[in-house]
C-alpha cells in the first residue's frame, strides 16, 4: 500500500507540473537532460567508463556490459565478468539511470556513485579494488592530469565514482516520439495510441510511470501468480531480489521496477532474462502482475507503444 500512496502523491505533483509546462497531463512525462553537469567531469567519466583497467585483468570495462551503441546493456540473460565468471543476473540499461530512485535490481545502491563502485569490487564482475585501480591509473600521466584538473586529491576511488556517475547522468534518451506526442505533436499512429490506452487500462501504468516509465518503486515479481514456480528451475540468489539487502522475508522477490524507455531494444527481459522477446514479456507481465490474459492483438498494440518510448542519444545506434 505504501508504494501506491507514493504513486498517488507523485501523480498529483506531476499533474500540476504538466499543466503548468504545456505538456499533456499523463502519468508518463518527458525525459529531460541535466544541464548542470560539468563537461570536463563528464568527459573524464566517459573515459573511465570505457577503461578496462578498472578490472583485475584489464579485460573488462563498464562499457563491456553496458554497450551504449546497443541500448546500454549487453543482450545477455547473465552478464560475463573477468575470467568468464557468470554474473547470474541481467545487466540493466545504463541509459536514463539518473531517473531511478535506487540502482541495481535489488536497490542496494542508493546513488549512481555507489552503483559505480559495485562492479569494480564484485568478484564475478571486475574482481578488483580501489588500491589496484588507483595504482594502474596513477601510472598514466594524462589520466593523472585530468583528475588533478578536477579534484585536489587527484586519482582516488571516490573521485572515480563521482566522474563515472556524472557521465551516467548525461546518458539520457531524449526526443522520443512519445515525448513529442506528450508535447503536442501528432506523431503517434493509431496502433501506438491504442497500445498506450491498453497499457493504462490494464494497469501496467501503476508500476511503470514517471519520466522513465518505471524505476521509482519496488514491485513483487508474481503479484497475481507464482512466477517462480511456473518458471521452474532452482531459485537463485538473484531471484530473491530485495531480500538480499534487507534479509526480511517479506522482501523476497521484490525488485526495483525497471524503466521501460529502452525495453523495445534491450532483450531478454526481467532480472533472469527468461522472456526472450518483448511480446513474451508483455504476456508474462499481464499474467503474473495483472492477472490478465492479454490477447495477441493487445500485445502487439502495447509493444508498438513501447517502441515509441525509445529516444535518441549520440551514442545509441538503433
Amino acid at each position: 500500500m505504501h508504494n501506491y500512496l507514493k504513486l498517488l502523491l507523485f501523480l498529483l505533483i506531476m499533474s500540476s507540473d504538466a499543466l503548468a509546462g504545456g505538456v499533456k497531463n499523463e502519468p508518463i512525462q518527458p525525459l529531460t537532460a541535466d544541464h548542470d553537469l560539468d563537461p570536463k567531469l563528464v568527459a573524464l567519466g566517459d573515459r573511465l567508463f570505457h577503461d578496462r583497467r578498472l578490472s583485475q585483468d584489464n579485460s573488462l570495462s563498464c562499457g563491456g556490459c553496458h554497450v551504449l551503441s546497443a541500448g546500454g546493456a549487453d543482450g545477455k540473460a547473465e552478464s560475463v565478468g573477468v575470467g568468464g565468471a557468470i554474473g547470474g543476473i541481467k545487466a540493466p540499461t545504463v541509459y536514463n539511470t539518473r531517473f531511478n530512485f535506487v540502482q541495481f535490481w535489488d536497490g542496494r545502491a542508493p546513488t549512481l556513485e555507489a552503483q559505480a563502485a559495485g562492479p569494480v569490487h564484485n568478484p564475478v564482475e571486475m574482481n578488483s579494488n580501489w588500491g589496484e585501480v588507483v595504482s594502474k591509473l596513477g601510472n598514466d600521466p594524462s589520466m593523472v592530469a585530468d583528475f588533478y584538473a578536477l579534484f585536489e586529491d587527484g586519482v582516488t576511488g571516490k573521485n572515480i565514482t563521482i566522474a563515472i556517475a556524472d557521465f551516467e547522468r548525461s546518458l539520457v534518451m531524449l526526443n522520443s516520439r512519445f515525448d513529442r506526442w506528450l508535447r503536442g505533436r501528432d506523431v503517434l499512429n493509431e496502433q501506438e495510441l491504442r497500445g498506450y490506452r491498453l497499457f493504462k487500462s490494464y494497469g501496467c501504468i501503476s508500476c511503470h510511470q514517471g519520466a522513465n516509465a518505471g524505476g521509482n518503486m519496488y514491485g513483487f515479481m508474481g503479484a497475481m501468480g507464482d512466477y517462480f514456480e511456473d518458471r521452474q528451475g532452482e531459485i537463485t540468489p538473484a531471484d530473491l531480489g530485495r531480500y538480499n539487502v534487507t534479509q526480511r522475508t517479506e522482501d523476497k522477490h521484490y525488485f526495483k521496477v525497471p524503466g521501460l524507455r529502452l525495453a523495445a531494444v534491450n532483450p531478454p527481459y526481467f532480472h533472469d532474462g527468461s522472456a526472450k522477446t518483448l511480446n513474451d514479456a508483455v504476456r508474462v507481465m499481464g499474467r503474473y502482475q495483472l492477472g490478465r490474459e492479454i490477447s495477441d492483438d493487445g500485445i502487439e498494440d502495447i509493444v508498438a507503444f513501447l517502441f515509441s518510448l525509445v529516444g535518441e542519444h549520440v551514442r545509441f545506434k538503433p
